[in-house]
C-alpha cells in the first residue's frame, strides 16, 4: 500500500505544476503531503460557516420555527470576535511556551471553542425552539445559550484560520505564498461544498436527534481536522521558550509599528472596500433572479455553482499570474476592474430580460471576488514583517470578516429602503419597480469598486513584491531556521 501511495502521490506532483497553480509549492523540508495535510485547518472552517450560515439558518426558521429576527442576529455574533483577530495574529507571533510553540497552541485554543460551541449547541437550539421537554425552560436561557454557543463557534474558527494562515506562512518561502493561499482558498471551497451536500443529506429526513447527532459529529471532526493538520507541523525553537531574552512589544507597539508600513492603513482600507463591493452581492442575487426575472428555484440554485465555478478559476488564475517578480496590487486592480462590468451586466439583466447577461454577471462576480480576495491576501503575506506575520494576517482577516458582514446586512437594508420610498408596482425608467432596490444595491457596489480601484492605484509601481515594512529585521540577521531548531528529534511536535 505504501508503494501505491507513494506512486500516486508521484505523478500527482508531477501533473501538479501544469494542471494545479498551487502543486509546485511543494518543497524538500515541506512535501505536498504535508502541506495538504495542514490545509485541513480549512476544511473545517469551511464546515463551521456552511453550518452556522446555511443549515443552520434554514433548520432554525423552518423546521424549528425561530423568528428570522433571532436567527439573523445569532448568525451575526460570531462577527463580533471578527476586530479581534489582530490581536490573536499579535499572541501568536509573540508567545512563548516551555514547548517552543507560537501558532500551534492557538490552533488547539481555537478548536477547543468550536468544539464546546458546537457540544452544546444543539441542545440550545432545541430549547430556544421549545421543542420536546424543552418547553418548560425559561425563554431567556435558550437564547443566552443559543448566542453562548453561535459565539464560542464563531471565535474559535476565527483564532483556527488566523493562526493556520500565520502557520503556512512561517513554513513556506515568501516566492511560494502565491500558491499556498491558492491551495488554503481552494481547500475552505472544498470543505464547503462537501459538508454542504453532507449535512443536506444527514438532515434529509428531520429530527431533534437527529440534529444533534449531526451537530455534535460536526464537533468531533472540527478536532480530528485540526489536530491532523497541526500534527508535527511547527518547528520547536528555544528562542519562543519562557527562557527567551527581552520583554515582548505590547499588542499597541505592534500595532504602531505595523501602522508605519508603506500605506499600510490603505491596504486595510482598500481589502475591506472591496470585499465590501464584492460581498453585497452574495444575499441578493438569488432573490433578485426569482422576484425580478423570475426564475424558479431550481434555476436559481445554478448561480451558487456559477459563483464557485467563477471562484475556483480566479484562485487557479491568480496563483499562475502572482509568479516570481509580480506585483499582487496589480492584480488586485485587475480583480476589482472585473467586478465593475459584471455588476453592470446583473443590472442590465432587469429592463433588457437578458438572462445570458444575468449568468455571465454572477460567474464574472465570482471570478473578480476570488482574484481580489487572494491577491491582497498575497499581498499581506509577502509584505508582513517577519516577526509580525500572524498581525498582519489577523489585520487583514479582521478587516476581511467584518466588512463581509456588514456588507451582507447593509445590502438588505438598502434594497429595503430604497423599495419603502418608491411605489413598486410602477416602472421606473423601464425597470420594474420591484427592481429599483435592488438596482440601488449593485450600483452601491460599483461605486465602492471605483473607489477600490482608485485607492489602488497609488500602490501600483510604488510597492515592490519584495519591499518590507520599515523596522523589518534584517534577513541576514535571522538565524537560519535549522540553527536554532532544539534537536534532530525535536524538530516538529
Amino acid at each position: 500500500m505504501r508503494f501505491v501511495a507513494r506512486r500516486v502521490m508521484r505523478a500527482w506532483m508531477s501533473l501538479g505544476p501544469r494542471y494545479m497553480p498551487f502543486a509546485d509549492v511543494a518543497t524538500p523540508d515541506l512535501p505536498l503531503g504535508r502541506l495538504l495535510r495542514l490545509s485541513l485547518f480549512q476544511i473545517s472552517v469551511g464546515m463551521t460557516l456552511v453550518l452556522l450560515v446555511g443549515t443552520l439558518n434554514r433548520v432554525m426558521i423552518v423546521e424549528l420555527g425561530v423568528s428570522a429576527t433571532v436567527v439573523g442576529v445569532m448568525i451575526a455574533l460570531p462577527l463580533l470576535f471578527a476586530p479581534f483577530r489582530a490581536l490573536v495574529g499579535h499572541k501568536s507571533d509573540t508567545h512563548r511556551c516551555e514547548l517552543g510553540w507560537r501558532r500551534v497552541p492557538f490552533i488547539w485554543k481555537g478548536t477547543l471553542l468550536q468544539f464546546g460551541g458546537f457540544a452544546f449547541m444543539p441542545f440550545a437550539l432545541l430549547v430556544l425552539a421549545g421543542k420536546g421537554h424543552a418547553d418548560t425552560a425559561p425563554l431567556w436561557i435558550g437564547h443566552a445559550s443559543a448566542a453562548l454557543a453561535f459565539l464560542l463557534v464563531g471565535a474559535g474558527a476565527h483564532i483556527v484560520q488566523t493562526a493556520g494562515l500565520a502557520l503556512a506562512t512561517d513554513l513556506t518561502p515568501p516566492e511560494s505564498h502565491p500558491r499556498v493561499v491558492g491551495l488554503m482558498y481552494v481547500m475552505l471551497l472544498v470543505g464547503m461544498i462537501a459538508s454542504a451536500l453532507i449535512f443536506g443529506a444527514a438532515l434529509a429526513d428531520f429530527s431533534p436527534d437527529r440534529l444533534v447527532q449531526v451537530i455534535q459529529s460536526a464537533a468531533v471532526a472540527c478536532v480530528v481536522l485540526n489536530v491532523v493538520a497541526m500534527w508535527r507541523q511547527e518547528t520547536r525553537r528555544r528562542a519562543r521558550g519562557a527562557r527567551a531574552l527581552g520583554p515582548d512589544p505590547t499588542f499597541r507597539e505592534s500595532w504602531t509599528r505595523f501602522c508605519q508600513g508603506e500605506y499600510a492603513v490603505r491596504r486595510l482600507v482598500i481589502v475591506g472596500l472591496g470585499t465590501m463591493a464584492f460581498g453585497m452581492a452574495d444575499v441578493l442575487l438569488e432573490p433578485y433572479g426569482g422576484q425580478v426575472l423570475q426564475w424558479s428555484v431550481a434555476a436559481t440554485t445554478t448561480l451558487t455553482a456559477l459563483l464557485a465555478i467563477g471562484g475556483l478559476l480566479g484562485f487557479a488564475f491568480a496563483s499562475y499570474a502572482l509568479g516570481p517578480g509580480s506585483d499582487p496590487y496589480r492584480l488586485t486592480l485587475n480583480g476589482a476592474i472585473v467586478g465593475v462590468p459584471a455588476f453592470a451586466l446583473i443590472i442590465a439583466a432587469a429592463p433588457f430580460g437578458l438572462d445570458g447577461a444575468f449568468l455571465l454577471g454572477n460567474f464574472l462576480i465570482g471570478f473578480g471576488a476570488a482574484v481580489f480576495g487572494h491577491a491582497t491576501l498575497t499581498a499581506t503575506m509577502k509584505l508582513a514583517p517577519k516577526d509580525q506575520a500572524g498581525l498582519a494576517l489577523g489585520a487583514w482577516g479582521a478587516v476581511q470578516a467584518t466588512a463581509a458582514g456588514l456588507a451582507m446586512a447593509l445590502s438588505g437594508t438598502v434594497r429595503d429602503l430604497v423599495n419603502a420610498a418608491i411605489d413598486t408596482g410602477q416602472e421606473i425608467w423601464g425597470v420594474a419597480g420591484a427592481a429599483t432596490g435592488y438596482i440601488a444595491v449593485y450600483g452601491l457596489e460599483i461605486a465602492l469598486l471605483l473607489v477600490t480601484i482608485a485607492a489602488t492605484l497609488p500602490l501600483i509601481r510604488r510597492v515592490e513584491p519584495e519591499k518590507t515594512f520599515p523596522g523589518r529585521p534584517d534577513e541576514s540577521a535571522v538565524p537560519d531556521n535549522k540553527a536554532d531548531m532544539v534537536g534532530s528529534t525535536e524538530r516538529t511536535a
